[in-house]
């Protein structure tokens, strides 16, 4: 692998009906995170915590912000390079907002390497961990999980198991890009049943380099998802990116 990588999930305390805009909803709150790399160990994971001692409905503001410079941390000193799945469209966009630290998750996520961004900004289209996972051959998230299915759970009281979800979907994320990267391609199937595959000669792109990209042809799509739709709050208020 040409980086060190460290991948972050979190979870929400928000349920969002299916086929809407999650910033419509915002703000979601976040549950849990979750750190994984074999440099580390076993994953790490984080919480809330209640003045019983007991497991919080949501992280506070400064928990939140702890979590921050620790990713900050790793990034900028210890020479990790964050993996998300999706982060530069969700997790550190719900992060800037919880942790009241938006420049400082701007500049994690610009930064750090998120595959489905990379795969969006080079084809045009975006593509679920699971099915990137199981493309390349692995487990793949826990089965009959999803981020719906999660925050019902973590309101039901089942939070030790949202835990687990999250630190595996983290997990995940890592064997993913690891195993795509060590054979320079990413695999998947199609809806149609048609093989797929993304070259990665030079590896993963950082958010920043894959929006630098030359725009893919969307002409065959309805209605295609844009890099801006995703990653647009990257921008500063100059239009420009920090």
């Amino acid at each position: 692998m040409n980086r060190n990588y460290a991948a972050l999930d979190l979870e929400t305390g928000a349920e969002m009906p299916e086929g809407e805009n999650w910033r419509d909803h915002r703000p979601l709150g976040i549950t849990c995170a979750a750190l994984y790399s074999p440099a580390l160990g076993e994953p790490v994971s984080w919480t809330g915590t209640d003045p019983d001692g007991e497991i919080a409905d949501r992280m506070s503001e400064e928990e939140l912000r702890l979590l921050v410079r620790m990713l900050l941390h790793l990034q900028e000193d210890r020479g990790f390079t964050l993996l998300t799945w999706n982060g530069a469209g969700f997790d550190f966009d719900v992060l800037a907002e919880e942790s009241g630290m938006p420049e400082e998750c701007r500049r994690l996520a610009l930064n750090h390497v998120d595959p489905m961004f990379h795969l969006l900004c080079k084809r045009g289209f975006p593509l679920g961990l699971d099915a990137a996972a199981r493309g390349m051959g692995l487990t793949g998230k826990t089965e009959g999980m999803d981020g719906g299915a999660a925050v019902r759970m973590w309101k039901e009281g089942e939070r030790e198991d949202v835990i687990a979800y999250c630190e595996n979907d983290a997990r995940a994320t890592w064997e993913t890009a690891a195993a795509a990267e060590e054979s320079r391609s990413l695999k998947w199937t199609s809806r149609s049943g048609n093989k797929r595959s993304l070259s990665l000669l030079a590896g993963w792109l950082t958010v920043r380099q894959a929006m630098k990209l030359p725009l893919p042809d969307t002409g065959w799509m309805d209605n295609p998802l844009t890099r801006e739709a995703v990653a647009g709050w990257l921008e500063n208020n100059t239009g420009g990116l920090k």
